[in-house]
């Protein structure tokens, strides 16, 4: 009986809900029901009290009477309840950057995809993700939970839903605080609260004298909480309840944190989740002025194509928007803290920094080759990387340093070497490692019988079949 009414009630259109609340307690689509303002929690009228213009500037109204929350500026994050099935939908609209729903300034998209997460029956998984037509670049996103840190003390509840039990859905967005109950607690009002899906669900509202609550046309919206840094976190998405704000009865919320992983993966598969773009820099280098560089950065994850900045570049070098390639000639000796930037289409950012030390000519301190060499497989004529050395005087130390970093599958293929400006040749690695990856060591050789100035080669073989890599980059200290 329980699962029925559930699932009848919270799929069912708004004007179903009256009817069902007169047949008795029904279990009622979770619609926000919001209360007093930051404060005690007393007895409340179901409607709350009015949020100001931009106080959440993340909720989003949809079309079939719900709520909801941007997740990422194409993704409304809601209930499973209010959508229908995962597939192409183009019949919702979203409204987003208001509190009155008629205000000329809001702005509007249409929905071409929604995703119902999987398995969802009417008890618990009360989750879903509805791609909009294009982003809305402009709105803030919701963070959310992914552990139970803040499931204690009150929540913040918003919608344009119902005012009292029964009502009609409101113009003008209400804001309440509702407090967290145990899931014991909870599952101790009977009838269809002892279901209670612990772990799926979270309860809040005034367990004893009721009076703040969620109630019909606020489902799919989100419960909220500030965390340390003073940020909204989403805890829980309306979800269900029996009646509105009844002693006894509190709200039930889909339990955010529970479901993270599973709404990151399934915005990812639609187009990217929010920060899911991962950036691999080039790592720390060392030049010296005068000598040109290319500096090689990846991306992964995000939609893309990206879109790269970089913040701190020395003077004389800068980055490609296309590829995130830095190149150029540093003209200015110091240490720099550069940071490389991606912006994916889907408005996912992510970062990665390193320290870019530029030594004036003739302090040969180091210098860094980072362009990327294919090493062929069973090649064992060698491909070479080059470093060039000038404006300094006399020859290398007893502990010169090369420090090598090749990408590539079963290191004991390598035979890697230091080829001096004389063509003397200084083993570095040879064929050890066995079936491990990559090598990323810092060798100590004796160059104290070579002059500086010249070009120093990194030469690499594979010196068996199948596996295969690259040079990416290498540094030389003398």
């Amino acid at each position: 009986m329980r699962n029925s009414l559930r699932t009848a009630l919270r799929a069912g259109a708004i004007a179903l809900a009256g009817a069902m609340l007169a047949l008795g307690s029904a279990a009622v689509p979770a619609q926000a029901a919001p209360a007093a303002d930051p404060g005690p929690i007393t007895p409340q009228v179901v409607g709350g009290t009015p949020a100001a213009q931009g106080e959440f500037p993340w909720i989003v109204r949809l079309s079939m009477g719900c709520g909801g929350a941007m997740y990422t500026p194409s993704l409304v994050l809601t209930a499973a309840h209010c959508v229908g099935a995962t597939g192409n939908n183009t019949s919702i609209t979203a409204t987003w950057g208001v509190v009155d729903l008629q205000d000329p300034t809001r702005t509007t998209r249409t929905s071409n995809y929604v995703y119902r997460a999987p398995g969802y029956n009417g008890n618990g998984k009360d989750w879903a993700l509805i791609r909009l037509s294009s982003p809305i670049t402009a709105a803030p996103l919701l963070k959310i939970a992914t552990d139970t840190s803040l499931h204690s003390g009150n929540f913040q509840v918003m919608g344009w839903g119902a005012a009292t039990e029964g009502g009609g859905q409101q113009r003008y967005l209400l804001k309440a605080q509702v407090p967290f109950i145990s899931d014991t607690q909870c599952q101790g009002a009977g009838g269809s609260y002892s279901g209670l899906i612990f772990n799926e669900e979270i309860c809040a509202g005034n367990y004893t004298s009721g009076g703040v609550d969620t109630c019909q046309g606020d489902s799919g919206g989100p419960m909220v909480k500030r965390n340390a840094s003073n940020e909204w976190i989403q805890i829980g998405i309306v979800s269900w309840g029996i009646g509105c704000a009844r002693p006894q009865n509190p709200g039930v919320y889909t339990e955010v944190r529970y479901f993270a992983t599973d709404i990151y993966n399934a915005a990812v598969s639609l187009g990217g989740a929010p920060g899911g773009v991962s950036v691999t820099g080039p790592g720390n280098q060392s030049t010296t002025v005068g000598n040109a560089v290319t500096l090689n950065s990846s991306a992964s994850g995000g939609t893309s194509p990206y879109s790269w900045s970089a913040s701190g570049l020395p003077a004389g070098t800068s980055i490609n928007s296309s590829t995130g390639q830095i190149t150029g000639t540093p003209s200015t000796a110091g240490t720099y803290t550069v940071t490389v930037t991606v912006n994916d289409s889907a408005g996912g950012t992510g970062t990665a920094s390193f320290t870019w030390t530029v030594n004036p000519v003739g302090s040969c301190a180091a210098a860094t080759n980072g362009t990327d060499v294919s090493i062929p497989d069973n090649n064992t004529t060698g491909v070479y990387s080059n470093i060039t050395i000038s404006g300094c005087t006399g020859n290398g130390s007893t502990t010169s340093k090369v420090e090598v970093h090749i990408v590539h599958t079963y290191k004991g293929d390598l035979i890697v070497d230091l080829v001096a400006p004389d063509g003397s040749v200084y083993n570095l690695h040879n064929r050890s490692g066995g079936s491990t990856d990559n090598i990323d060591t810092i060798y100590t050789v004796n160059l104290s019988s070579e002059v500086k100035n010249g070009t120093w080669r990194l030469r690499a073989r594979d010196a068996a079949s199948i596996d295969t890599g690259y040079i990416n980059s290498w540094t030389l200290t003398l």
